[in-house]
């Protein structure tokens, strides 16, 4: 048998490296862990006290834990949510709203934020609170007002609404976003006959005002000639015209076409002759 079956000489130094490298393999593999761009990790210790909140979380880039801790990955920079949903105006109209919210977790309380909320913070808690807060501000409005000149107000209204609910929840709400405000058929149709009506009315006043102010140009402007007409009619006597015209006169007589110059005719006044 020995003769058949060759006895292999096993080498145990070798097979303790082999061992010892693939424990070493292995811890590494699950100590190791890589935070992307724009994430952040929260450290879970298993044999330490859990979610580790006393510590800022683990920044990008790559780290080493003890094997039997856990990360949490979250992701830190500025995200969005839309939404449609429906809401009542003051009167108690129904209107469909198609909203955005820009948010991202507080990257200082994110421990916090894992252990209060848990990972599916934006449903559990964001979404709840942006719906409630936009219901609330939208029920302050008329259905014209939501159509045409309140969006901005809106906005800013809801924004702190939702802030200030979100605010112990470690949220940080960036911005709200107004898309569109859908409004029945005939309600929106009969806002914008109403919006055309008043706007048709601008128009036709400031053209009255136009033409108004028009008309008080004329005015002033043929008073500003009559009384000028006045003055210096008041100022024209006879012996002014009779010297103006004198100098009229010899200035006329100085011309080459001019051959005869009558002084003193019957009304006092030069009388050229022979312009010839």
């Amino acid at each position: 048998m020995s003769e058949n079956f060759p006895e292999f000489k096993v080498n145990k130094g070798l097979v303790g490296s082999i061992v010892v490298l693939v424990i070493v393999v292995i811890v590494l593999f699950k100590s190791a862990i890589t935070i992307n761009a724009g994430e952040a990790g929260v450290l879970f210790k298993t044999f330490g006290g859990g979610v580790e909140t006393d510590s800022p979380a683990l920044g990008e880039g790559f780290h080493i834990i003890a094997p039997w801790n856990s990360v949490f990955v979250y992701q830190v920079r500025q995200q969005s949510i839309s939404a449609e949903m429906g809401v009542l105006s003051v009167n108690g109209l129904d209107v469909k709203v198609d909203g955005t919210v820009w948010f991202k977790p507080d990257v200082f309380k994110l421990g916090n934020l894992h252990q209060e909320k848990g990972q599916n913070y934006i449903l559990d808690i964001l979404r709840p609170a942006i719906e409630a807060s936009a219901r609330s501000v939208f029920g302050r409005y008329t259905p014209e007002q939501l159509y045409s000149s309140k969006r901005d107000i809106i906005q800013q209204e809801i924004l702190k609404e939702v802030s200030e609910k979100v605010k112990s929840e470690y949220i940080v709400v960036k911005e709200v976003l107004i898309n569109d405000v859908t409004l029945p058929t005939k309600i929106k149709d009969a806002i914008e006959s109403k919006l055309k009506q008043e706007q048709e009315s601008l128009e036709y006043e400031f053209k009255l005002q136009k033409a108004q102010k028009e008309a008080q140009k004329v005015k002033i402007e043929a008073e500003g000639k009559a009384q000028a007409n006045r003055i210096l009619s008041a100022s024209l006597t006879d012996k002014i015209l009779r010297e103006k015209g004198i100098e009229a006169t010899l200035e006329l007589a100085t011309s080459p076409n001019s051959k005869v110059v009558v002084v003193g005719n019957q009304d006092g006044m030069p009388l050229i002759l022979g312009d010839k």
